[in-house]
């Protein structure tokens, strides 16, 4: 069970100003509606505020999580382990995909290595890597209250810091499995549907890591209700982490643009331990890992865009960040019909 003073409880998105910014939407100059899904984000952003109009998005933050996998030493992805490691110095220099996006849309990037398979240690490291969730648990019991813990620390830390829009993002090599099993068991869906290619696995790689779900998930089938033993049996330290921070960003009334299906299996398990959580997160993109639609259908999410994206690393959910903006935008500097001289619908 979820201990009682690990989160507070998730208040919702304020009603009052939601439907204030409903209002507001029919006085600016267009026809009702006619901004479709860029007016649900404007009213989302304004309840999530609380305010009305609200005020412009400046200062948004991607949180990379990085971690290994004991599972990848199975053949479950098409890189080797030391990629993770290679990968996380290349965000860290600035020079990823996120990293990109980041400088095109105004966010800036902050990795937190929570497992990564080296030896250090430090206030967000947990482990060298994980155990391998289809023969033994990921974590021991500190470890995974740990995990959380960070991940509940560094969304204060943001927070604290003055951001207004959180993105969780995620890098490990072999993290699809985990995701997986975590959807897998979490939606009851075999784990034949649920297991894609990941990073680019061939056949016999897709069979593996069908193989490593099916008994992963089959390690948690007595315990789903309790999603902290759920996270220590078949996670790893960097998705308990961003179910933690996922979590908290809630109970801190910060609104969250979702990624891809490692975030989103983190974030099943956050709305587990922080009921609610999930009505200050909106869903940047639809991944092509099949894994990821079925954990946006469970939490009532409804994905932005849905380019084919795969990368990770909170890609998918940067390129929806413009939407936003533009949306929380429009809510601002919009003319009103009164303000603008403009005849109204008869």
């Amino acid at each position: 069970m979820v201990p009682a003073e690990l989160f507070a409880k998730v208040e919702a998105p304020n009603a009052e100003v939601e439907q204030q910014a409903r209002d507001r939407q029919l006085t600016l100059t267009k026809p009702a509606g006619s901004l479709g899904r860029l007016e649900d984000l404007g009213v989302w952003i304004s309840a999530c505020q609380g305010q009305c109009p609200p005020h412009s998005i400046d200062n948004p933050r991607i949180v990379v999580f990085a971690g290994d996998h004991g599972v990848a030493q199975h053949g479950v992805s098409a890189y080797p382990s030391e990629v993770s490691l290679q990968m996380a110095a290349n965000i860290q220099a600035g020079g990823a995909a996120i990293n990109v996006l980041g400088r095109a849309t105004g966010a800036s990037v902050r990795v937190v290595d929570v497992s990564l398979d080296h030896d250090v240690w430090g206030d967000e490291r947990v482990s060298r890597s994980c155990g391998s969730i289809d023969r033994e648990d990921a974590m021991d019991d500190d470890q995974v209250i740990r995990s959380l813990q960070i991940g509940q620390r560094v969304a204060d830390q943001e927070v604290d810091s003055g951001v207004d829009l959180l993105i969780a993002g995620d890098l490990g090599i072999g993290n699809t499995t985990p995701a997986a099993a975590l959807i897998g068991a979490m939606t009851s869906t075999e784990p034949v549907v649920v297991v894609g290619r990941g990073t680019g696995i061939d056949d016999e790689g897709w069979k593996r890591k069908v193989t490593a779900v099916r008994d992963a998930m089959y390690r948690v089938r007595a315990i789903k209700h309790d999603p902290i033993a759920v996270l220590k049996a078949i996670s790893s330290p960097d998705l308990a982490a961003m179910a933690g921070f996922l979590a908290q960003a809630a109970v801190r009334r910060t609104p969250v643009l979702l990624d891809g299906v490692v975030v989103t299996s983190a974030a099943l398990m956050a709305n587990k331990l922080a009921p609610g959580a999930r009505k200050w997160w909106v869903a940047g993109h639809k991944g092509a890992e099949p894994a990821h639609i079925l954990a946006l259908n469970s939490l009532h999410l409804d994905p932005l865009l849905d380019f084919g994206m795969r990368l990770g690393e909170g890609s998918g959910a940067a390129a929806a960040l413009p939407l936003v903006k533009a949306a929380t935008d429009i809510m601002i500097d919009m003319a009103t019909f009164e303000s603008a001289g403009v005849s109204e619908k008869d």
